[in-house]
């Protein structure tokens, strides 16, 4: 709307008379006069800013100048000092809800001791993971992921044999160029694998639209799988989203699972759920070893137990570091320097090395042992032989150079291997956990069971044992 003039509303003109004109004159003329007084006023009271006897404070008070008013700004809010509060402030998914996630929350929540078990065994790997995510822009929701493929445990196998925190399948490790070998898994690796999954899940999400869900339903099922569902339902005129596809069993429930995680993160007050602390800070050190070295060893430099050596570098598969790789270990901060101090006292004799044997006629494997003064228990571990068999004019690798009793140990001791068990009547998880040495929750976690429930005769089971 336009206004007009307030003399020109409602079209009415009006006239100034004689007497207005004079009275506007009079006004402008009273103000000039009031002007220059107060001017003339200033003039005669204030410092003379000539005079070298004026000083600085008589200037400012007499022009009266007001300091600036600077508005204080808020102190920085330092950083979470636990990694679950950094990852929680990030969660977003959360707010997503529906009958499937409610029920995926609701299995989660009936495992009381999850969360604490996953949390401590996340320990060494989930600082990193979240770093890496951040440094990328992914959500945050997909530091919770190794929690529904693994339960953050790198040892774990499954039925189809992917393997890893993140589970991968070995075809598709091998196509996301990871490497695998008898010394070494990269799909084991923290860092080799925690790179190939985010760099293969940024590649779903922008195959898919741009959609974190469908990327993570291919991530679990296959893309061909997804993009097939998707293009049926096209033909039928129905939504390709994830939740409108069908799609097989498990891969119905993955996603629905890590959102229900998310909101258990989020808000583990409000479900009673208590997760340990998880310093928001580098977990581990990485150690240059400065060439291979035998495991035991290295446990020993730093003064640590195997167990937590193994569960930092779960891609190093044997009883020495694999001579294809980095030469370098993760290792807890706290043991670091100890480490890299026992390693430059190391000399050639202390390290592993290699002789290349070939195979003679006559030839057996007490006959070879006894020749290069090793054990037939350390031939086989380092060829990868099984029984006794060996064919002439093959070479052999003979590990020579160093003490190896503690090989010969480690070799026999073995690493958490995975066993299958079927439930048989009268059994339970307490039983079970007795059998095998290990715990309820633990078995709970492996196998996604729900404690409430009774175990059914025949049912199969995956343990984690140390075998000796």
């Amino acid at each position: 709307m336009t206004y007009l003039p307030l003399y020109e509303r409602g079209k009415i003109t009006f006239k100034l008379t004689n007497i207005s004109s004079i009275f506007i004159m009079l006004r402008r003329l009273f103000l000039a006069i009031s002007t220059s007084v107060l001017l003339a006023g200033c003039q005669t009271t204030g410092p003379d800013m000539d005079d070298p006897t004026t000083d600085a404070g008589t200037i400012l008070g007499a022009q009266a100048i007001e300091e600036p008013v600077t508005e204080s700004l808020p102190a920085p809010v330092p950083p979470p000092t636990d990694v679950w509060a950094r990852i929680r402030s990030e969660l977003n998914w959360y707010s997503i809800h529906n009958a499937q996630i409610g029920k995926a929350r609701d299995q989660f929540l009936a495992q009381s001791n999850y969360l604490p078990v996953v949390a401590g065994r996340a320990q060494p790997y989930l600082h990193y993971i979240v770093e890496e995510i951040e440094k990328r822009g992914m959500p945050m929701e997909i530091a919770l992921l190794p929690m529904v493929e693994s339960a953050y445990n790198p040892f774990a196998t499954s039925s189809q044999s992917a393997s890893g925190l993140w589970q991968i399948m070995p075809a598709t490790g091998r196509y996301l160029g990871l490497e695998q070998n008898w010394w070494y898994d990269g799909r084991r690796d923290l860092r080799e694998s925690t790179k190939t999954a985010l760099d293969y899940l940024e590649a779903l999400h922008a195959e898919f639209d741009n959609d974190w869900l469908l990327a993570l339903a291919a991530y679990n099922g296959g893309k061909g799988r997804v993009a097939r569902a998707q293009r049926a339902n096209r033909k039928k005129g129905l939504p390709t989203d994830y939740w409108s596809l069908k799609l097989p069993r498990e891969t119905r429930r993955y996603v629905p699972k890590l959102i229900a995680l998310s909101a258990i993160v989020a808000f583990p007050d409000t479900f009673g759920v208590e997760i340990p602390p998880i310093d928001n800070a580098p977990a581990f050190t990485i150690v240059d070893t400065e060439g291979q070295i035998e495991m035991a060893r290295a446990a020993s430099l730093a003064d640590m137990d195997m167990t937590t050596l193994r569960a930092y570098n779960p891609g190093q598969l044997r009883w020495a570091t694999s001579p294809e790789q980095a030469q370098e270990l993760l290792v807890p901060n706290e043991v670091a320097a100890r480490m890299t101090a026992g390693i430059s006292t190391l000399t050639d004799a202390d390290r592993v090395s290699w002789q290349h044997y070939r195979i003679q006629q006559g030839d057996s494997l007490i006959r070879i042992a006894r020749k290069f003064d090793t054990e037939v228990g350390l031939l086989r571990q380092v060829n990868h032989i099984n029984g006794n068999l060996i064919r002439a004019g093959k070479t052999m690798m003979i590990p020579i150079g160093s003490s190896w009793e503690s090989s010969l140990a480690l070799a026999q001791s073995g690493e958490p291997q995975v066993k299958g068990y079927r439930v048989r009547s009268g059994d339970s998880l307490h039983r079970i956990a007795d059998k095998f040495d290990v715990t309820v929750n633990e078995i709970v976690t492996w196998n996604s069971l729900n404690p409430s429930t009774y175990l059914q005769p025949g049912q199969k089971l995956r343990v984690w044992v140390n075998e000796t």
